[in-house]
């Protein structure tokens, strides 16, 4: 994103981007800052923006909202296809309301590629190849999943460091652009890129040490199964959510469902979830450290030494 001159940077109106690691309090931070501030919040997130998978995508219940306006949640049915572009899209007509408001926009921001959709902008991805994907998905289906993530850790080794070796349809998309285009994802979301324009771009970001994240990590997915999250899990079975629909391929819902039937016993699963769940982390934080001038902050967002921090910072 192309950086505001001293000349003008102060005419523009801020924008402010919190990010960070899955559990390191973002949320708690943003709703913070939202009310200090008289801003609003933009969720960013590629697992919030399906309907009825609410727990374990740690979507921020109602109640617990403080009447600060949440948007970008909730936007598409499970089985439906959605982009970063098209996030970038419903993202900006979310910015130009808030502006009319005279509100703050807030980004809470756990999906590095929506952020990036959406400050940098994408190119415009090629056609795809229905037979190629077939190909590929009866190998996943022959040879498991990580079998598609060892090709594409020789044809792409940078998709690979962030992708998840359990994540077969973006495994999938990155193999079919390298084989299509020649190219790495990288280098095709590095061409043609539009940029957002009009705002002054202040970036936070959580870094708690490793350990205490951890931690936090593994009581989070015990509090979310407390909350129901089992539950909800056999509601949407019950609703008829188709079993390849994205949603189920998130970390947990695919191990919850496991459970049901049978496949996993109930401690196995929420191990793997943890796990899984720290392993994502790590990813989010290697994609994070990448961004340009962020104002790194050494603990969670919901501690007050960090929304002190963040308050002045913003000053």
């Amino acid at each position: 994103m192309a950086t505001p001159s001293p000349s003008n940077a102060a005419t523009l109106p801020p924008l402010v981007v919190i990010l960070g690691p899955t559990a390191s309090g973002k949320s708690a931070l943003a709703i913070s800052l939202a009310e200090s501030l008289n801003g609003e919040i933009l969720i960013c997130d590629s697992t919030q923006i399906y309907r009825y998978f609410d727990i374990g995508t740690a979507k921020v219940p109602v109640a617990a909202q403080r009447n600060i306006p949440h948007h970008l949640v909730d936007l598409t049915e499970p089985q439906e296809v959605f982009t970063a572009g098209d996030y970038r899209r419903r993202a900006e007509e979310v910015l130009a309301a808030v502006r009319l408001r005279k509100k703050l926009p807030i980004v809470v921001a756990g999906t590095g590629l929506y952020l990036r959709a959406l400050l940098e902008g994408l190119s415009e991805a090629p056609a795809r190849s229905e037979a190629l994907r077939e190909r590929l998905r009866r190998k996943s289906t022959q040879r498991g999943p990580k079998h598609l993530h060892r090709i594409l850790a020789r044809l792409d080794s940078e998709a690979a460091a962030r992708i998840a070796s359990r994540d077969t349809p973006k495994i999938i998309r990155a193999i079919e652009l390298r084989i299509l285009v020649g190219k790495s994802v990288g280098e095709i979301h590095r061409a043609g890129r539009t940029a957002l324009e009009g705002y002054e771009v202040r970036k936070i970001g959580l870094l708690p040490s490793r350990q205490a994240l951890y931690a936090r990590i593994d009581a989070r997915v015990e509090s979310m199964l407390a909350a129901g999250w089992l539950d909800e899990v056999r509601q949407l079975i019950a609703r008829g959510v188709p079993v390849d629909a994205k949603p189920f391929q998130f970390i947990g819902y695919s191990d919850l469902r496991a459970h049901f039937e049978g496949r996993l016993a109930l401690p196995d699963a929420v191990a793997q979830i943890q796990q899984a769940t720290r392993r994502f982390a790590k990813r989010q934080l290697t994609w994070f450290r990448k961004e340009p001038n962020v104002t790194w902050l050494n603990n969670f967002g919901d501690d007050p030494t960090t929304v002190s921090a963040a308050i002045e910072s913003l000053r």
